[in-house]
């Protein structure tokens, strides 16, 4: 099944009140703010729709200006996936709908990636969510606790998530080396997920999950509740997000070589 096959709809959550950098979807990035580079990486994917659920008027208003389609959601919502979730009840859109969740601080976001995750979930009918991956490079990238670590079974879905380096080489982790990882036995987890609308529209009612809380890992709650994820594993990655002040310029510098 080709990714040009598959029908699915992209949602933007996007809020103002980011702990680490307040208004960060409205910071420009190469004369335009990161929201609509987004906003432009979805187009692109091949999506049916492309909304951007926000709580904020600016975000709102902005999006406006460059001809996105807005959603105005509830400001009480914990995460961006009961952002979305509220966002699929207003579209109605059917359960069997696949709507993919593109963070709003991701401008340098490849658009084969939100479709590869689509075709993904759509070539697995029982699966609830998909996700993607890809191999780890280095010893650091395996040890460092802010690349999530994926294990898989023989029909590609996720085991477990964690920030531990898993699975864990029993005679040879703790001195293992770039040469080893690169044996493509562990892969890092990227933070894109395609769901069915059905999915959503129960995950706001799902209790958080023990190892959640432990490893601040939010898709931990869907396994716990016996929910699918299916895994495509990818040597695309996308160029980094938007967290800090500083990544301001880096991904500023990026951006130009990325539009060359």
């Amino acid at each position: 099944m080709s990714t040009a096959s598959v029908a699915f709809i992209v949602v933007i959550p996007a809020r103002y009140a980011a702990s680490r950098l307040p208004g960060k979807p409205l910071l420009e990035v190469g004369g335009l703010p990161i929201i609509e580079h987004v906003y432009r990486r979805a187009t692109a994917s091949g999506a049916q729709q492309v909304v951007v659920a926000t709580d904020d008027e600016r975000i709102e208003q902005t999006c406006y200006g460059f001809g996105a389609q807005v959603l105005t959601t509830s400001p009480d919502h914990s995460s961006g996936t009961e952002r979305i979730a509220e966002v699929v009840d207003r579209l109605g859109v059917t359960d069997e709908t696949i709507v993919v969740n593109l963070q709003g601080d991701e401008p340098l976001m490849p658009p084969d990636l939100p479709a590869l995750a689509a075709s993904r979930l759509a070539q697995d009918s029982d699966a609830d969510i998909s996700t993607l991956a890809v191999p780890i490079e280095t010893a650091a990238e395996l040890k460092d606790p802010s690349a999530v670590k994926v294990v898989c079974d023989n029909r590609g879905r996720a085991l477990y998530f964690s920030r531990a380096p898993i699975p864990w080489e029993r005679e040879a982790m703790l001195q293992i080396s770039d040469t080893q990882v690169n044996a493509g036995n562990w892969l890092r987890h990227l933070g894109l997920y395609a769901y069915r609308a059905g999915f959503l529209r129960c995950y706001p009612n799902l209790e958080p999950a023990p190892a959640e809380r432990l490893e601040q890992l939010e898709q931990l709650r869907a396994l716990w509740h016996g929910y699918s994820i299916q895994v495509a594993v990818t040597r695309q990655r996308p160029g980094p997000g938007v967290d800090t002040a500083d990544d301001i310029e880096v991904v500023g510098r990026l951006l130009k070589d990325y539009q060359s």
